[in-house]
């Protein structure tokens, strides 16, 4: 998407002035038929937006706590399910996974013979008669209930759940293994990674994010803090600590620095739509990798990279050690991952063009336009334009989400959520 493309346009924003650390939304999901979508936050709640019409996401809600003692929601995703008006997610507290059952009702029963309006027991002595119960139409109501919990699977905290594509199994990742388990079995699950050192003093590497690929069942990747890639196939080992390919990309030594490996660590990964490509995020920059090429990224592309001379600074504020996760558009040929100061960068994939825009509210009426940013680091200033030491680095996007089929994508900065809609065709989003 270059900067001279339509800009896309603001469907609904979700905005609170008041900032605690429990409302800090921790991951953002569509579901895959993107009526719906779903927001954790670090006080452990999820909230549920349902699409009620076909150009937008209203603000018609269900919350949920899933945790009683407020533990922040690492990660959540949605099961597949043969059932319109039901499905099921999964949600990953710290150590412990839950699978709720999320149905809708619009239907009450009235005419209970045992039971009066209010739905209190009726004395069977005053009983005279008996009668048939009946469903009346009512306002449409969510139910969320839990269903299993997936307890003592992991030592550290989990960072990764992927429902794999069999519909049954799902994997969890913390910093030091990968966990298969059965949607059906609480009590047991397989580890397939372990890269747990006998003496924790030669530790050198953690799993940093892990996906089942798309459409093989035998397939996941596992991204490392080392920058490096692993393709796993659970058809050569049930324990995949021997990987099937290795991704890595050779540093340069002549830009070996302090805080090299730092930023060289892969905070998100993920398939795109076909399987054939992985989608990376480290500190600097987003890169795409071809599964059938392991020598390199195919390709890459510089996020904000006025940043690296500001590293020291950055990892005095701990900023350096943020993780920001990177997502495909529906057709895989366009990217989008987040910045600092409110913005969000989108990447054409074919002519390698990228678009700054900034999530903001001073533009979050409905049907605002957004307009592109820039960051000004030499050479001739626009209106407009920011400083590099301007840049807010506590206003940072770390999650988002893009339609699973269409031009609408969702942004969490701190504690609000924007729902964007680009006007241009679908066809023609990224020209």
């Amino acid at each position: 998407m270059g900067e001279d493309a339509e800009s896309p346009k603001i469907n609904h924003t979700f905005l609170r002035d008041y900032v605690t650390e429990a409302d800090v939304i921790s991951t953002v999901e569509f579901n895959q038929t993107g009526d719906l979508l779903a927001t954790g936050d670090k006080g452990g709640r999820v909230v549920i937006f349902q699409r009620e019409t076909e150009v937008s996401l209203q603000c018609k809600t269900t919350t949920f706590c899933t945790h009683a003692f407020f533990k922040k929601i690492a990660s959540y995703t949605y099961c597949k399910c043969m059932l319109k008006a039901v499905f099921s997610s999964l949600s990953a507290l710290d150590k412990t996974i839950k699978l709720w059952k999320v149905s809708e009702r619009d239907k009450r029963p009235e005419g209970y013979n045992l039971k009066d309006e209010e739905g209190r027991l009726k004395d069977i002595s005053t009983i005279t008669s008996l009668q048939v119960p009946v469903l009346k139409p009512t306002d449409l109501m969510v139910e969320v209930r839990p269903r299993r919990v997936f307890a003592n699977g992991h030592t550290y905290h989990v960072n990764s759940i992927s429902v794999n594509s069999d519909g049954e199994t799902y994997l969890s990742a913390d910093d030091l293994r990968i966990n298969m388990w059965h949607l059906g079995i609480t009590d047991r699950s397989f580890n397939i990674v372990d890269i747990k050192p006998a003496n924790m003093e030669d530790l050198t590497e953690v799993i940093t994010a892990a996906e089942f690929h798309p459409h093989h069942c035998h397939l996941f990747v596992y991204s490392s803090s080392k920058g490096t890639l692993r393709l796993c196939d659970m058809r050569a080992s049930a324990l995949c600590d021997k990987h099937t390919k290795l991704f890595e990309e050779p540093e340069d030594p002549g830009n070996r620095s302090f805080f090299s490996e730092i930023i060289s660590s892969v905070s998100d990964v993920k398939f795109s739509h076909s399987g054939r490509y992985l989608l990376t995020r480290d500190y600097l920059t987003a890169k795409v990798w071809d599964i059938n090429m392991d020598k390199g990224p195919v390709e890459t592309f510089q996020v904000h990279e006025y940043l690296r001379s500001k590293l020291c600074s950055l990892y005095e504020n701990d900023c350096i050690f943020d993780k920001f996760e990177c997502v495909w558009n529906s057709s895989d040929s366009v990217i989008m991952t987040g910045a600092y100061n409110s913005f969000f960068r989108m990447f054409d994939r074919e002519t390698g063009r990228g678009v700054t825009l900034e999530a903001w509210r001073e533009s979050s009426k409905p049907r605002a336009v957004l307009r592109t940013r820039r960051v000004y680091t030499g050479g001739k200033r626009r209106r407009g334009d920011v400083g590099v030491d301007s840049l807010d680095f506590t206003k940072k996007i770390l999650h988002m989400a893009w339609h699973p089929s269409e031009n609408i994508i969702a942004i969490a900065a701190t504690n609000n959520l924007y729902i964007f809609q680009d006007r241009v065709n679908p066809e023609t989003q990224a020209q």
